[in-house]
């Protein structure tokens, strides 16, 4: 899966050795360090954890002051033996293991960012490498014009010289038809720089100013992180075991796992809840002078769930049901990936079976036919817009080829994303 080589006839080493290259991994390093939103989520990671120390703890319990039983003809504390004032303090108790389970959820969500980070890296990997490789063919196959330019211009001089002589052969459409390529060069030239450009935008939303820079003329040789012979016809059990440890699967796990929890918070609602209060009462002295008692009153209040029907029934059907659609949406997951690894594998393939083409045949045919027409025209034995079609058509050759291999560098920037190895 190499064909590589393709590219040493095709692409011309011409970047100062003094003009700052931007490679592709500095540009991937550069792009994760700076992603917001993988300091977003360790703060969702932080808030989730401090949430599940929060939700097991007991509500606050509760104060209460209390003027009872005061007679409203005197408003006396002292004429009557109810007359007291209360205060109470009263602390109300979850149901069941509301508590506990409540911290485990929140855990359980904190868990699943680690994952969705993961993913969230293997994505910007994958992204930045796309638009880097974009560049990079933009920026390759101005070289290739470039240079196919200079061979025009000389053409143009050939041939308006050639006019010019009294001996010579050439015709004035030869001349024209020679500037006429030489126009549709520059106007390709200025279509791919604004391209060029476009994508250099597009990187420096990652990347920074630093998009700008000139690439390095190799194209990098990225592999595969495991050697499949041909995934596209592999059993879907066997695919899923490729895929199974993928972090956006496995962040799936943890909702799916925090929504179980969610079953067993629903189920404590059978459960009575429960409340424990405490209240001393003081009493001043009767009308006489005698000491009165004062008061001390203790209770525990719970609530009997025997209506379930319609609420806690409901409930618990409901947090069911929402574990089943997690569990579903992890099998539509599942099944994109596999799809699109196998989609993958087989655009790689087609793609190293037309590397192998053009290396080994279209190429060489293309250099060996450009060669004779322009010999045969400088001989005066060749017609000029023969000559011009071969040298156009072998330049069009060598920027396919090279498109050929940048694909098949961002299919397997894509294949690895899929089995997803670690970061």
């Amino acid at each position: 899966m190499a064909y590589l080589g393709v590219l040493t006839a095709v692409v011309p080493n011409v970047v100062s050795a003094q003009e700052p290259l931007l490679n592709l991994q500095e540009a991937v390093s550069i792009a994760v360090q700076e992603d917001p939103w993988l300091t977003a989520s360790k703060q969702t990671q932080e808030a989730f954890a401090s949430e599940a120390i929060a939700s097991s703890s007991l509500p606050d319990p509760k104060i209460s002051f209390t003027a009872a039983s005061f007679p409203v003809d005197s408003f006396s504390s002292r004429q009557e033996g109810m007359t007291q004032l209360v205060v109470g303090v009263s602390q109300a108790f979850p149901r069941g293991d509301t508590l506990s389970l409540s911290r485990k959820q929140k855990n359980q969500l904190a868990q699943k960012q680690p994952f969705l980070r993961a993913d969230r890296i293997a994505k910007v990997k994958t992204t930045v490498t796309k638009l880097w490789l974009d560049v990079f063919f933009s920026q390759q196959s101005i070289r290739l014009i470039e240079s196919d330019r200079a061979l025009f211009e000389q053409l143009v001089s050939t041939a308006k010289a050639s006019y010019t002589s009294t001996e010579g052969k050439a015709r004035q459409q030869d001349v024209i038809r020679a500037q006429l390529e030489l126009t549709r060069l520059d106007d390709r030239l200025t279509s791919l720089r604004q391209k060029e450009e476009r994508l250099q935008s597009e990187l420096s939303e990652w990347i920074g100013v630093i998009a700008k820079s000139k690439l390095p003329d190799d194209v990098p040789n990225l592999t595969l992180q495991e050697a499949l012979s041909s995934p596209s016809t592999m059993p879907k059990q066997a695919l899923y075991e490729l895929i199974k440890e993928h972090p956006v699967l496995q962040a799936t796990d943890q909702d799916i796992l925090a929504s179980e929890t969610s079953v067993e918070l629903a189920q404590q609602g059978y459960k009575p809840q429960w409340s424990a209060n405490l209240k001393y009462g003081h009493r001043n002295d009767d009308p006489s002078g005698n000491d009165r008692a004062n008061l001390l009153s203790a209770g525990v209040t719970f609530d009997v769930p025997l209506f379930t029907d319609n609420k806690q029934d409901k409930q618990v059907r409901s947090a069911k049901f929402r574990t089943e659609a997690k569990k579903t949406e992890k099998l539509l997951v599942a099944r994109q990936l596999i799809a699109n690894l196998r989609s993958t594998f087989l655009q790689l393939n087609r793609l190293n079976e037309r590397a192998a083409l053009y290396h080994e045949e279209l190429l060489p045919q293309m250099s060996a036919q450009s060669e004779a027409a322009l010999t045969a025209y400088n001989n005066d034995d060749g017609d000029f817009a023969e000559a011009v079609r071969s040298q156009i058509a072998e330049v069009n050759a060598k920027i396919d080829a090279l498109a050929i291999a940048i694909n098949r560098q961002k299919l397997i920037a894509e294949a690895n994303y899929l089995l997803f190895s670690g970061v």
